[in-house]
């Protein structure tokens, strides 16, 4: 004789948390050289997700999984998840490996890619219009990108181009220390640039950037929010409200175990 039993297993919520985010026109530039390595807070947590913000106390906490939200008001429309290759260390060990720098930090490229049927601008966006993985620290000639994709134009360590873009520029420092060359602080730098090849003006998203002549200041995309984990692999699809906090919603498992 033998009946089947059918179990539930519920599997333990896991947590995505805000570790930054990125407005390129709130008035403060998170350039290159500002915040990525300081071990500080920038921000208020009331104003988490509209301005730029960094939570120091996740900055420094060792995770496994990053994702990449960029939302509109909160609300998601693009979002791309990654692994670490490594597991045991933090944003802030990461961002100040700058000597060489030029890490390639995820594997595998994106685990997860969602892109809303209504999301704009996504032809050069320095996140979702290029693949591949994530590459930290890009530094090159007198130049430094934070976060980059392998999939855009990675310039040669030696060449002095201004041509790799992405989330957190400098044009005129030593990507090596994170340090920017006087007098150039407010004149080179820069928070979001999109993908180009550039043979003449720099397109920019935004506001925030230096007095630099040949910086075009573009439309805004959206709000680049950078959450981590130690677990979750799976982020809220677009749509999805963002908070400081993200729970992944528990999964049940339903299957037969036959008894005899």
């Amino acid at each position: 004789v033998s009946r089947d039993v059918e179990k539930v297993e519920r599997v333990r919520t896991k947590t995505w948390y805000l570790a930054m985010n990125l407005n390129p026109a709130d008035g403060h530039v998170m350039d290159y050289t500002t915040g990525w390595t300081n071990d500080a807070f920038i921000g208020t947590s009331s104003e988490a997700l509209s301005k730029d913000y960094l939570n120091r106390l996740v900055w420094g906490h060792p995770v496994s999984y990053i994702a990449i939200a960029r939302h509109q008001a909160g609300e998601v429309d693009a979002v791309k998840v990654f692994r670490f290759k490594e597991s045991a260390r933090s944003l802030l060990s990461r961002f100040q490996a700058m000597h060489p720098g030029r890490e390639v930090v995820t594997e595998g490229g994106p685990i997860q890619e969602s892109i809303s049927k209504t999301a704009q601008n996504l032809g050069d966006d320095p996140v979702f219009s290029v693949g591949g993985d994530l590459a930290f620290n890009w530094a090159y000639g007198n130049n430094g990108a934070r976060i980059v994709l392998t999939g855009g134009r990675l310039s040669e360590a030696n060449v002095d181009d201004d041509n790799t873009h992405g989330l957190g520029n400098h044009f005129a420092c030593n990507p090596l220390t994170g340090i920017a060359y006087t007098p150039y602080e407010t004149v080179w730098n820069h928070e979001i640039s999109n993908i180009q090849d550039r043979t003449g003006p720099i397109l920019v998203q935004g506001t925030d950037h230096g007095s630099g002549s040949t910086y075009i200041a573009g439309p805004v995309y959206g709000n680049y929010a950078i959450y981590v984990s130690e677990d979750a692999s799976s982020f809220p699809e677009p749509g999805h409200k963002l908070d400081i906090e993200i729970e992944v919603l528990p999964k049940y498992k339903f299957f037969l175990d036959s008894e005899y």
